[in-house]
């Protein structure tokens, strides 16, 4: 009994705590009578898994927007590097290609030149000239053709003496087997020179002055054998040169250590060797000093302490025959005369 009294005191405090249900009108009830709810009443739950869907969907779209643009994006990147590669290459390749055109081009110069100076080397051993180098060496010089052709006829006599010399040499000297059998001098070297000066010219100086000339003779190869073509420059200004190229000849020879400038030591080297000692002087380079200094004050006109081409030119212009006033370095006009009328020309 007790226990059927507390099953309806639960019922009824169920039945007092739910709330009356409304009546549905046009039938609207038979579905909720039957145990089917109405389809246009959505649940709290559907409505909220729905709205979770659009925005999921709405999220992926964005995603997907923002995936394309950045897929984009890398692939012009891509594109912009493969150019840039492209256009990296081709450059580094039409680079390659100029340069192996230039390569080429200079190698076949290269080749043309050597080519040249073999047949020049050849020219000038056999006393041959090539019209070329004759042409050239009228304008140089004041030769004509027929005493050109005489003197290239000299030059090779010259150079085969100095090539004998050198043999000889070669073989008396106690290095014999160590020289070299073939090695022939290119050009007229010092001892045969200064022997034509000598025997030729009449040129009677101090050893100093000697190799001073030869080095001055062909300024563009100063203290080398004298090739053909500087022997032929160098023998016109010596012979035919105007008072200009031959004051010009004379201050290379004076001017020592080639600085431009004939200083008071090499002043008073150069006239202690040509001056003749006395027995009886006690100290005879205190004459060469006061004459030092005699010669400077002429020759010094911008009153530097040294002479340069500028006061020589015009010194020698003033007066010509100050143009060796330090030594002979030019030969006579007897010799001169001399050795034209034996060009048989």
């Amino acid at each position: 009994m007790c226990w059927q009294k507390c099953c309806l005191a639960g019922k009824a405090g169920a039945a007092k705590g739910r709330s009356p249900t409304p009546t549905p009108k046009n039938g609207a009830g038979v579905g909720a009578t039957n145990g089917t709810q109405p389809t246009n009443a959505a649940t709290p739950t559907a409505a909220t898994a729905g709205a979770t869907t659009a925005t999921a969907a709405s999220a992926a779209a964005a995603t997907g927007a923002a995936g394309g643009v950045a897929g984009g994006s890398a692939c012009r990147s891509t594109l912009h590097a493969n150019k840039t590669i492209l256009k990296t290459v081709s450059v580094f390749l039409a680079s390659g290609k100029r340069n192996s055109n230039n390569q080429s081009k200079a190698a076949a110069a290269a080749l043309q030149n050597k080519r040249q100076q073999r047949q020049r080397k050849m020219d000038e051993l056999s006393g041959k000239i090539n019209p070329k180098l004759l042409d050239s060496l009228r304008k140089k010089t004041r030769f004509t053709k027929d005493e050109l052709d005489a003197l290239c006829r000299i030059y090779r006599k010259l150079v085969s003496n100095c090539q004998y010399a050198a043999k000889t040499l070669a073989s008396s000297s106690s290095s014999a087997a160590i020289a070299k059998p073939h090695a022939a001098v290119e050009g007229i070297d010092r001892i045969v020179f200064r022997e034509l000066l000598h025997s030729t010219f009449d040129i009677v100086t101090e050893e100093i002055l000697m190799e001073r000339i030869f080095c001055s003779w062909d300024k563009a190869h100063e203290g080398l054998p004298l090739r053909l073509e500087g022997w032929l420059i160098g023998l016109s200004t010596f012979l035919r040169g105007t008072p200009a190229e031959r004051a010009a000849f004379c201050f290379r020879v004076y001017d020592l250590n080639t600085d431009g400038f004939i200083t008071k030591d090499e002043m008073f080297t150069l006239l202690r060797n040509c001056l003749i000692k006395q027995p009886q002087d006690e100290d005879p380079d205190e004459g060469v000093k006061d004459l030092v200094e005699i010669v400077l004050k002429k020759f010094d006109l911008d009153k530097d302490g040294k002479v340069s081409l500028d006061d020589f030119m015009a010194t020698v212009t003033a007066e010509p025959l100050l143009i060796e006033a330090f030594g002979q370095c030019l030969p006579t006009d007897s010799a001169v005369v001399s050795f034209f009328s034996t060009l048989q020309v």
